[in-house]
């Protein structure tokens, strides 16, 4: 997009205020992660859970000059705005308007399964036939599309864009602004269906998308997908694909076999290999090239197109490096798209310095000076104190680049230079094309080196505390439970990623885990849950908000207070007694604790207990007897202090089963990792935890022989057994072993056979077919799933995630 003020004004019918001949190319959503300010402005969107305006001073303060808004903010100055009725249907409006106005081919993508890999691979298959545009990440909403639409430019020739809905009547709205001339439906499974109510009014609502399409391209072996397209678009050119040899696109031979694959494409035949041969990539695979054969790609370039195509990385990982960095790996592909997102996840980051590698960007037809003076733009806005460059192509323009920049023919020549080891207390961004293999670069600077692994999806943890969110009043707080190192998954790079997405409350179990936080830059209110005695100095030194559970506690702490100096009311945090009889005020000292408090430099800044049972409905007795007496006990305090602290009692469990007494806050824990004792909940939540290795050796064990300390296991016929280098020192426990316990290989269950060593145990992998070393195995995550390692342990999900040994290497991910 290239408007000025004035236009956008005009085009949308909003109101502009100041210099309305200001240029705006870019339009940013979230204060946090603008990573260029440059003829940007910043949209403050308001939905019935948040308003974007609260956010306008931190995009001020980050440089941006030009506020859509639908209110103006007068304490302001310099700015130019554009008011508006309604964000949301702004952004689309003018999405619509810069649309239509382009003169490019459209693919739409919709469906429950495969969407962005399909229109990453149709991006790789033609991005150099034509020059192309496509959604960034899965940019696909009532916001996403209209912000992907608005990256089209006077030189795109083809536009590919993922739409995706969640609620009756969006797709409606989405068509209005984007009608695609080619209509691609994936596969419809059971994704997105939660708020339907049933799969044929899901249909329904995704094939709204082809109303104004050319030609609609589908999954034919759906029943009833093929009966609602040929009902509704009898009359435009439809075209089926999938396993079924009824489509007009299928594979004619057995695709099991270990051979080239022949593709049926109406009276034509396509022959290719086919490496990967589970279900979802073949039938991707014919959408593909069904959409190639429908742009006019000819045959022989398809098969070239379909060997060429690379593995679609979705995802950065963040990673501990050696003195004291933070490297942020995203070696697997390089565009300007991935570098935006990059730069934007670097800024979830709070130290101070940063370096980066940058190679030439591959694949991309357009001028090079001009593509490089944009990454310059994009790179300088960031202050690096290090850039290094990577590739001939790029190191031409290194004086573009203001931070202090070395330029490099190759990646051996980076790691020769031995610069990248010299960096310490730095974010350093790995940013490179797939063949550089920058990825040597992340085995260099990791601390830790194993192959044993537990990979914690940060994306993950968002959608799962946006859904507890979803079922709570817009103003309720939320504290997030960070004691034991997260879980087991690393304090401060939760806390960090938390404090990024504005939780309000941290808590935590012990002061020591407080300061932590502290000196590594958290600045969000954190409750200590159990402050010993020593630690009070501590407490108050660096802000941290203690829990008060006696009187005696009380006492020590106001005696701390006076000690320090400390000139405001202090806030604590007090707990109440109501049944589960481990920390906490009983109903009858309240009289007492309220005299306690009174003329002391103390606030109460939350009274709060804890639910010992909300996971259990046969308890469902116990927990409202417990509720009653919190808000009847609670409320009298708060009447005998004369003001109103927070309140809060539900945890994880609680918010999905007990809602309507969530009271101000609610804190949230093992709930955020994915887990709930409610199977329907569960649907809704996302595994965040990965725990993975690799399998070491494999050997055949005659019959007869052993295997393991202790001969536990002793083999009846010749076997395939697998050690993996994981083993009770890195939390596996050793009562799984001999059978007990399984972990996943192939989407295989393997039982642990033997006893489990300290750093090693062996499976039984007799069953799984093509396995070999070098495989990834799963100890566990989706198949065992962290429930059912928990029950192979015969203990709870949060004993085995806080047991896991801290040499097992962290890796944080975002899909």
């Amino acid at each position: 997009m290239n408007y000025t003020v004035n236009q956008i004004a005009e085009i949308t019918n909003a109101t502009a205020i100041g210099d309305g001949e200001l240029m705006v190319k870019n339009i940013a959503f979230d204060s946090r992660i603008i990573y260029s300010t440059k003829n940007t402005a910043f949209i403050a969107i308001n939905t019935h859970k948040n308003s974007g305006e609260k956010f306008i001073e931190s995009a001020i303060d980050r440089g941006i000059t030009v506020i859509i808004s639908e209110h103006q903010y007068s304490q302001f100055e310099n700015i130019t705005w554009i008011i508006v009725e309604n964000s949301v249907e702004f952004i689309q409006k003018l999405a619509k308007f810069h649309f239509e106005n382009s003169h490019l081919k459209s693919v739409g993508i919709t469906g429950s399964n495969g969407k962005t890999i399909l229109k990453e691979w149709l991006y790789q298959c033609l991005w150099n036939e034509f020059p192309t545009v496509k959604s960034p990440k899965s940019f696909n909403s009532q916001i996403g599309l209209p912000l992907s639409l608005l990256q089209i430019n006077n030189s795109h020739e083809l536009g590919i864009f993922e739409v995706g809905i969640s609620n009756p009547d969006e797709m409606e709205k989405l068509e209005n602004i984007f009608h695609p001339q080619i209509g691609l439906l994936t596969h419809m499974g059971t994704a997105h269906l939660a708020n339907f109510k049933s799969e044929e009014e899901l249909i329904d609502e995704k094939i709204k998308l082809f109303k104004n399409s050319e030609v609609i391209i589908y999954d034919g072996d759906n029943s009833l997908t093929d009966q609602k397209i040929k009902e509704l678009y009898s009359e435009r050119k439809l075209i089926s694909y999938g396993l079924k040899n009824h489509n007009n696109v299928f594979y004619e031979n057995n695709i099991s076999k270990n051979e080239d694959v022949v593709v049926h494409y109406f009276d034509e035949k396509i022959s290719f290999p086919v490496h990967q041969r589970d279900e979802a990539t073949l039938i991707n695979a014919l959408a593909l090239i069904t959409v190639l054969k429908e742009v006019g790609v000819k045959n022989q370039k398809i098969v070239e197109k379909i060997n060429a195509l690379k593995a679609v990385e979705m995802r950065l990982e963040a990673i501990e490096g050696i003195k004291n960095n933070i490297v942020i790996n995203d070696s697997f592909n390089l565009d300007l798209d991935s570098l935006k997102t990059a730069l934007q996840f670097l800024n979830e980051y709070k130290k101070p310095k940063k370096s980066l590698v940058l190679t030439d960007i591959v694949g991309v037809n357009s001028n090079s000076k001009e593509l490089y003076e944009e990454v310059s733009e994009l790179v300088n806005e960031q202050k690096f104190d290090h850039v290094f460059l990577i590739g001939d192509e790029i190191s031409k323009f290194s004086e573009l680049f203001k931070a202090k920049t070395f330029t490099f023919i190759n990646t051996q020549e980076l790691i020769e230079s031995k610069h990248l080891i010299e960096i310490e207390n730095q974010i350093i961004l790995l940013k490179g094309a797939r063949k550089f293999e920058i990825e040597k670069l992340k085995d260099i600077l990791e601390l830790r080196k194993h192959d044993t692994v537990l990979e914690i999806n940060l994306n993950a943890i968002l959608h799962n505390i946006n859904y507890h969110k979803s079922l709570l009043k817009p103003e309720t707080k939320m504290m997030a439970m960070v004691k034991a190192n997260s879980y087991g998954l690393g304090s401060y790079e939760i806390s960090e990623f938390l404090q990024h997405h504005h939780i309000d409350y941290l808590g935590v179990a012990f002061v020591d885990e407080g300061v932590e936080l502290r000196k590594k830059g958290i600045t969000v209110p954190i409750v200590v849950m159990n402050p010993e005695q020593h630690s009070y100095q501590t407490v108050i030194e660096y802000n941290l908000e203690p829990e008060i559970y006696s009187f005696r506690v009380l006492e020590l702490f106001y005696e701390a207070v006076q000690k320090s100096g400390y000139d405001k009311k202090y806030p604590v945090h007090v707990k109440l007694e109501t049944g589960m009889h481990r920390l906490g005020f009983k109903e009858y000292e309240l009289d007492q604790l309220n005299q306690t408090l009174e003329n002391k430099n103390l606030k109460v800044q939350s009274i709060f207990s804890h639910l010992s049972s909300s996971d259990i409905p046969e308890e469902k007795e116990f927990t409202l007897n417990q509720l009653q007496t919190f808000e009847k006990n609670s409320s009298y305090l708060i009447e005998k202090l004369g003001y109103t602290p927070i309140r809060h009692i539900l945890n994880s469990s609680g918010i999905t089963s007990y809602t309507g007494h969530q009271y101000d806050m609610v804190r949230i824990g093992i709930g955020m990792l994915g887990e709930s004792p409610n199977a329907e909940i569960q649907k809704q939540l996302r595994s965040v935890v990965s725990f993975k290795t690799v399998i070491s050796q494999i050997s055949i064990v005659e019959d007869g022989e052993s295997v393991g300390y202790s001969r536990r296991f002793k083999t009846d016929h010749k076997t395939k057994i697998a050690t993996i280098p994981v083993g009770y020192a890195d939390g596996i426990p050793r009562l799984i072993g001999n059978q007990i316990g399984n972990v996943g290989i192939n989407k295989t269950l393997a039982p642990i056979v033997g006893s489990i060593c300290m750093d090693m145990m062996m499976i039984n992998v007799d069953h799984i077919p093509n396995v070999k070393e070098g495989d990834m195995v799963t100890v566990f995550n989706a198949k065992p799933s962290l429930k059912e390692f928990a029950a192979y342990c015969k203990t709870i999900t949060y004993e085995v995630l806080t047991s896991i040994s801290p040499r097992v290497k962290r890796i944080y991910v975002k899909d």
